[in-house]
């Protein structure tokens, strides 16, 4: 299973927008989420740990995660949202590596949503103050009233192939020799197929027609809100042109190549195995 994928919660939305049904969950049954900031706190036994309501900061906004075995799960937004967007926080790797699947999917929910909320305390449309609504999925603007909701971006990340070979890059200031798969954000206007082929002719000078991708698998990323959606793709061409502003390297590599660095022994390092890149890349090599 992907990280951050397969939460134990029922989202349960039929009480995000019933004020009642929510207070009455507030209760000493309610479970808190510890955090600080957007950093969880740990038991000793390396879980995600829970206080109750009455330890909320009573000027928090809190957010109803949803239920879990009938008990109510929430989290305070925090006073700032995130200043390091890219995951510059090493600790979060390890967070990855060692939480249960399941809890790592509540906290990546979590996270998310609760750095939405830091970073949109002021409507888009007038300027005005916005107040937590619907269980905070949603934010209303207390002055024009417009409804904000919290967003999801998607980003295309895709193995590139030709001849049985994988087009990999190494993007600016990563460490010497990690490689990943291309990847890079929709843009409005087009399709996944057609963001896919547009993006790596722009990091590569590859060609792809949009018939050509398919759809693999897909993992949610919350930092800070990025839905990767992973996708297969033949090339048509295989000379490369490098952005240069992107990449510090791009190459093909052989299915055996790839096999080996999965494996720790290659000629690149492997992207990490909590990335949805390592997912591709080891669906690529067993298909």
């Amino acid at each position: 299973m992907l990280s951050f994928t397969g939460s134990p919660l029922d989202r349960a939305d039929n009480i995000r927008g019933d004020k009642d049904a929510l207070a009455g969950l507030m209760n000493w049954k309610a479970r808190l989420l510890a955090l600080d900031g957007l950093t969880p706190s740990l038991t000793d036994e390396g879980r995600l740990a829970w206080t109750t309501l009455a330890d909320a900061d009573p000027d928090a906004e809190l957010v109803f995660l949803g239920l879990d075995e009938g008990k109510a799960c929430f989290a305070a937004v925090p006073p700032r949202g995130d200043s390091a967007p890219r995951l510059a926080n090493p600790a979060l790797w390890d967070l990855m590596a060692t939480l249960p699947t399941a809890e790592l999917a509540l906290y990546g929910g979590a996270r998310s949503i609760v750095d939405w909320h830091a970073r949109h305390r002021f409507c888009a449309q007038c300027g005005g103050t916005t107040r937590i609504a619907k269980g905070g999925w949603q934010r209303t603007c207390e002055n024009c009233g417009a409804d904000h909701f919290p967003r999801t971006d998607p980003v295309t990340i895709m193995l590139v192939e030709h001849d049985g070979r994988m087009l990999l890059g190494r993007g600016k200031g990563w460490g010497e020799g990690r490689f990943s798969a291309l990847a890079g954000f929709v843009e409005p206007g087009e399709s996944l197929e057609e963001g896919v082929a547009r993006e790596v002719l722009e990091e590569s000078g590859i060609v792809i027609r949009p018939k050509n991708v398919r759809y693999v698998a897909s993992q949610p990323w919350p930092f800070p809100s990025q839905l990767m959606i992973g996708c297969h793709a033949f090339a048509e061409t295989d000379d490369i042109t490098r952005d240069e502003t992107e990449l510090d390297e791009i190459r093909w590599f052989s299915r055996d190549e790839v096999a080996a660095s999965l494996s720790g022994s290659g000629p690149f390092i492997a992207p990490p195995k909590q990335a949805i890149a390592s997912y591709l890349l080891n669906w690529w090599i067993e298909r």
